[in-house]
């Protein structure tokens, strides 16, 4: 296995990603197929009414073909396989929510008891892959102190645990023109380098097409977006990314590049914990976090480049120190 083929897993997720997305955004604005906006969300996102949504399809595309092409004949296939049969079945879950608010115009789509019932029997399946069937143990890799933790009873909680928290993590991070895609090409191009540090080869090309797979999207997908992902791409993102880091063994090192994920979400559970301790007060002036940042009065775009500084920052604190 030589470093090129990280190389070429890459450039092919871009240029499919960029192919796949570019035809795409014609076709659905054919069919009306729209993004809905909101009411309650920031004012200045109305005008986004009517975006093409879904998304999300040409980067799934785009990643499962890049990964397959080179991962299938030159290294692991189950684990190629467990890397974007994840990937895809989140990504499934998002397409069932999107396709009831955007083609069958159900505005509230999946309901939240139902996405997320189906989330976490993705995750449990996962979860008793890893335990029963994929040959790793239960060791947990420490970053900083680099050293292992057996998780032991524990590790099958976790692993449900971590799936949820980080697929609803870039569902909520998805919410300004080249946010999410943006800081999941960090994440995953450092996460890339990680997975190749430790031999890892499966993981190692399905974040390698996956990064090349965001960037190809943010082409259109930065501001003024041209599309947007949906709950295809997050929840397929969200996904893919956590199963990759539970077969590297780099369970910890995601939340630490993946920091956005965690602080939109963290968010979320404050500002509605508060909300209902406090009687009706708000912590942040509208959740999650990137709004907060909008309604203090900072532009859109400067919101989403203090977000890819932040993740930035924190792939260079991986790289260096974890």
């Amino acid at each position: 296995m030589h470093f090129s083929e990280g190389s070429v897993s890459i450039l092919l997720g871009f240029i499919l990603s960029f192919y796949f997305t570019m035809r795409a955004i014609p076709i659905m604005h054919k069919k009306q197929l729209g993004q809905n906006i909101r009411e309650e969300g920031p004012q200045s996102h109305q005008k986004k009414k009517g975006t093409p949504s879904m998304g999300g399809v040409a980067i799934i595309l785009a990643t499962v073909i890049a990964t397959l092409a080179i991962g299938i004949v030159n290294t692991e296939v189950l684990n190629v396989l467990v890397c974007v049969l994840g990937f895809a079945a989140f990504g499934a879950i998002g397409f069932l929510d999107d396709y009831l608010k955007v083609i069958k115009k159900h505005n509230e789509g999946l309901k939240s008891y139902q996405k997320f019932a189906l989330q976490f029997i993705l995750a449990t399946l996962f979860a008793l892959y890893m335990q029963f069937a994929s040959g790793l143990d239960s060791l947990v890799y420490i970053p900083f102190f680099k050293t292992y933790i057996d998780f032991g009873i524990f590790y099958i909680p976790f692993v449900i645990f971590t799936i949820l928290a980080m697929s609803n993590g870039v569902n909520l991070t998805d919410g300004l023109d080249g946010l999410a895609s943006g800081v999941t090409f960090i994440v995953a191009m450092t996460m890339s380098v990680m997975s190749l540090r430790f031999a890892a080869i499966p993981s190692w090309l399905f974040f390698s097409a996956l990064a090349g797979a965001c960037l190809g999207f943010l082409a259109f997908n930065k501001n003024p977006a041209k599309i947007f992902m949906g709950d295809t791409g997050s929840l397929a993102i969200g996904g893919g990314i956590t199963v990759a880091a539970f077969l590297t063994k780099l369970e910890f090192i995601l939340p630490i590049v993946g920091i956005i994920y965690v602080l939109e979400t963290v968010s979320v559970i404050l500002q509605v914990g508060y909300f209902k301790l406090s009687g009706g007060k708000r912590l942040f002036r509208m959740a999650p976090l990137h709004h907060h940042f909008e309604e203090g009065g900072m532009n859109e775009v400067k919101v989403v480049y203090l977000f890819w500084l932040i993740s930035l920052i924190a792939m260079f604190v991986v790289l260096f120190f974890a």
